[in-house]
């Protein structure tokens, strides 16, 4: 059982908020996903996420697989999971936020799904089983955790041998200074809690799982330069800036993408 940290109140308190509020937290409107996904979906529940990019299409579901969505909020992955995985599939979403259950519950019963279910829990010790579900998927959730290696180990606990994770995630290109991680605005807003990415897949690695990738995720990434969200210099063309951005390694300040993160566990 987790004892809630003042990250976790400051984190829950945000997205509490947010949960009665409409549309996408990083943008204008929901871009993250292709729009034949979100085909017949009403629009209030399409439109509403706070995602960093789109973890369920990469992670290739099938029918009949069991699906546990991390920090699940209003609901959209965990519909879009279950529409894939089919009446023989489940998914089951975990969120410490109640107001963002209260809204994926009724959300789910207003769009008739019946092979999921929503779970009050912390990502760092999840209200499931050992070795239950076939794939983990989360969105922009784990870089809010105080914790990340024990959230790391728990969904390798709760994966059956074989399994996956797929995540879209916010990550950083070297260590976030000390004054910025207390900055709880910033942590909140998924930047001051990122790993860098070489941490994160080491963390990973650690955990026991295999088959590590993080890949930036370009399409968002374009998204945010068209948007405004990352600011180029004057007359630089948004591409331009985005081959600079992805140059990361040789910048001596924080730069922050999301990320495609898979991994698998030993069958």
């Amino acid at each position: 059982m987790t004892t809630p940290t003042k990250t976790h109140l400051e984190v829950q308190k945000r997205y509490g908020e947010f949960a009665h509020s409409e549309g996408a937290c990083c943008a204008p409107h929901n871009t993250l996903y292709p729009l034949a996904a979100l085909q017949d979906l009403p629009a209030d529940i399409a439109s509403f996420t706070a995602g960093s990019g789109d973890p369920v299409t990469p992670a290739r579901l099938q029918p009949g697989e069991t699906v546990l969505d991390l920090g699940s909020g209003g609901g959209l992955d965990c519909f879009l999971a279950a529409r894939q995985v089919g009446a023989g599939g489940h998914v089951i979403g975990v969120d410490m936020t109640r107001e963002m259950l209260e809204r994926a519950r009724k959300n789910a019963e207003r769009i008739g799904l019946e092979n999921i279910e929503f779970r009050e829990g912390f990502l760092e010790s999840l209200p499931v089983e050992d070795n239950h579900v076939d794939v983990v998927i989360s969105n922009c959730v784990i870089n809010l955790s105080p914790d990340k290696p024990q959230v790391l180990r728990e969904i390798f606990r709760v994966l059956k041998p074989g399994g996956r994770l797929s995540v879209s995630d916010i990550v950083t290109n070297r260590p976030v200074p000390e004054e910025h991680r207390k900055d709880t605005e910033d942590w909140c807003g998924c930047t001051s809690g990122a790993l860098p990415s070489s941490e994160y897949a080491e963390e990973l690695r650690k955990a026991g799982f295999v088959d590590i990738k993080l890949e930036p995720d370009l399409d968002v990434a374009r998204q945010a330069i068209d948007q405004g969200q990352i600011q180029a210099p004057e007359e630089m063309p948004g591409e331009a800036l985005l081959q600079q951005v992805l140059k990361w390694e040789t910048c001596d300040k924080n730069i922050f993408l999301p990320h495609l993160i898979s991994a698998r566990k030993s069958a």
